[in-house]
C-alpha cells in the first residue's frame, strides 16, 4: 500500500542521516571502498562523476595506520581547485568520507607537494580534474621533480601531453595551449623543485581510434643533472647509445645539467628515454638516482602492508621506498635502455605507465562514438583501474586480445561526462 511505501521511505531515509549525518547521501550516490589502494584516482572519479566516496579500514594494521601525508597533501590540492568540496577523516584517519564539489580552477595558485611522493603523484589527478572546471588552472608546485617511484615532470611533458592532445585537450584554447614549464629540477631527499602547469578546460572529451601501434623509428632522451659534475650526463648519454645505437641509428639525447638556484637543494641524475614510433604513439622509461636513501620500512613502489605499485601512473600509494640504490652514470644509462627495449617489446599504443590514463579518458569521452585502445598486457593497477570505472561509471570495458602480438583491443562507450561550467559560459 501507499503508507507501507511511505513507510519504508522514512525507514531508509532515517537510516541514510544516521549513516551519513553530515550529507544524508543516497546509497546510489555513494561509492565505498576499504583500503588506500588507488585512493588517488578513486577521489578523481568521485568528483567527475558526482558520486561521494567513502573508504574504510585505511592501512587500519599498519604500524602508521590511516591517511599517508602526500593522500592528505593530495586532498588539500583538490580542495584549491573545486568549490564546496567536504572531506570528513575519522580521529584515526582509518576512515574518510569525500563528498565532490563543482571545478572551478583558477590562477595564480601554489601547491607543495611535500617530500614523500614527487609532483607527478599529483600532476595526474590535477590535469584529469582541471579539464572539467569552470576556468583554466594556472598552478604552481613545488616539491621534487624527479625520481624513481613516480612519474618525472619530464614524462608529463614529452608524452603525457601529447597523449591528452589525442582526446582532444588544448583543442579550443590555441592561445593558452597544455603547457608544463620547468623552472627548477628537485631530488630526494630535500626536493626544492618547481614546475608551472597551465591546464585549459574542456566540453568534453572526444572518444577516440587508435589501433595501430606502429614501428618504433627514433629514439629522443633527456639526461639531467642536479647539484652534480656536468659530465654526469655525457657519462649516461654514453650508456644508453650503447645499447640502442646497435638497433637504431636515429638516437638522440639532449643534456639538461642545473646548477644554483635551479638545482633544487639535493643532488642528482637521471635519464628520460621516449620511443617515437611511425604512427605517433610515444613509449616512456626512465632512470634516476639521488642522494637520498628512502628505505623506511615500506616495499619500494608499493604500499605499506603489501601491494606492489605499477611503474608510472601506478598507485604507490605508500612512502617513500625505492631501490635506494646508488649507481654509476654509465651503469644508469644501460639499464634505461634496456628498460625502454622491455617496455617496447610489450607492445601497444600507450605504454604501460599511461595504461590507467588512457582508460580513465576512454570512460570520460563523449557517447558519439566508440573508443578503441591497443594496449600491452595489463597491469595490475590498471584492471583495479577498470574495476572503478565500472564502479563509478557502470561503463565496461570490451577486451579482445590478439594471441600473434600478444597485445589487447580494448572498446568502450565513455559516459559523456561534459563540463557544465563551460557550457555554461
Amino acid at each position: 500500500s501507499w503508507h507501507a511505501r511511505s513507510a519504508a521511505c522514512q525507514q531508509c531515509d532515517q537510516h541514510c542521516r544516521a549513516e551519513f549525518p553530515s550529507g544524508g547521501d543516497r546509497r546510489m550516490d555513494v561509492v565505498s571502498l576499504k583500503g588506500a589502494k588507488c585512493l588517488r584516482h578513486a577521489l578523481v572519479l568521485s568528483t567527475l562523476s558526482g558520486k561521494t566516496l567513502r573508504v574504510e579500514k585505511i592501512r587500519e594494521n599498519s604500524e602508521r595506520p590511516g591517511l599517508a601525508p602526500h593522500e592528505a597533501c593530495l586532498l588539500r590540492l583538490i580542495e584549491k581547485v573545486t568549490n564546496g568540496t567536504v572531506v570528513e577523516i575519522s580521529p584515526t584517519g582509518t576512515s574518510l568520507r569525500f563528498k565532490p564539489g563543482i571545478v572551478v580552477g583558477g590562477a595564480n595558485l601554489r601547491h607543495d607537494c611535500g617530500k614523500s611522493r614527487a609532483i607527478g603523484f599529483f600532476l595526474e589527478p590535477l590535469i584529469l580534474l582541471s579539464l572539467f572546471g569552470k576556468k583554466p588552472t594556472s598552478i604552481t608546485l613545488t616539491g621534487i621533480t624527479n625520481d624513481d617511484v613516480d612519474p618525472s615532470v619530464d614524462c608529463f611533458r614529452s608524452v603525457t601531453l601529447l597523449l591528452l592532445r589525442e582526446f582532444g585537450v588544448g583543442e579550443d584554447d590555441l592561445q593558452k595551449p597544455l603547457r608544463l614549464q620547468i623552472n627548477k629540477r628537485g631530488m630526494r631527499p630535500l626536493a626544492g623543485g618547481e614546475v608551472f602547469l597551465h591546464c585549459p578546460t574542456v566540453k568534453a572529451i572526444k572518444s577516440v581510434r587508435v589501433l595501430d601501434e606502429g614501428m618504433v623509428k627514433r629514439v629522443r632522451g633527456i639526461a639531467y643533472s642536479a647539484n652534480t659534475p656536468p659530465h654526469m650526463t655525457m657519462r649516461m648519454v654514453d650508456g644508453a647509445r650503447g645499447v640502442l645505437n646497435k638497433l637504431l641509428a636515429d638516437v638522440y639525447i639532449f643534456t639538461d645539467h642545473m646548477s644554483g638556484a635551479k638545482a633544487g637543494l639535493s643532488p642528482g641524475y637521471g635519464l628520460a628515454l621516449i620511443g617515437e614510433s611511425t604512427t605517433g604513439s610515444r613509449v616512456y622509461t626512465e632512470e634516476s638516482c639521488s642522494a637520498g636513501a628512502r628505505g623506511d620500512g615500506n616495499n619500494g613502489k608499493g604500499e605499506p602492508g603489501g601491494g606492489a605499485a605499477e611503474p608510472g601512473f601506478g598507485e604507490g600509494e605508500g612512502g617513500p621506498g625505492g631501490r635506494g640504490v646508488q649507481l654509476v652514470p654509465e651503469m644508469l644509462g644501460e639499464n634505461a635502455a634496456r628498460t625502454l627495449l622491455e617496455e617496447i617489446k610489450r607492445g601497444g599504443y600507450v605504454d604501460s605507465s599511461h595504461q590507467a590514463l588512457a582508460l580513465t579518458l576512454c570512460a570520460l569521452s563523449s557517447q558519439d562514438g566508440i573508443s578503441q585502445l591497443r594496449m600491452g598486457p595489463l597491469t595490475p593497477h590498471s584492471v583495479e583501474i577498470l574495476r572503478l570505472i565500472q564502479k563509478f561509471f557502470k561503463i565496461k570495458f570490451k577486451i579482445a586480445p590478439e594471441q600473434q602480438s600478444k597485445t589487447l583491443f580494448l572498446s568502450c562507450i565513455g559516459a559523456g561526462i561534459k563540463n557544465q561550467s563551460s557550457s555554461l559560459n
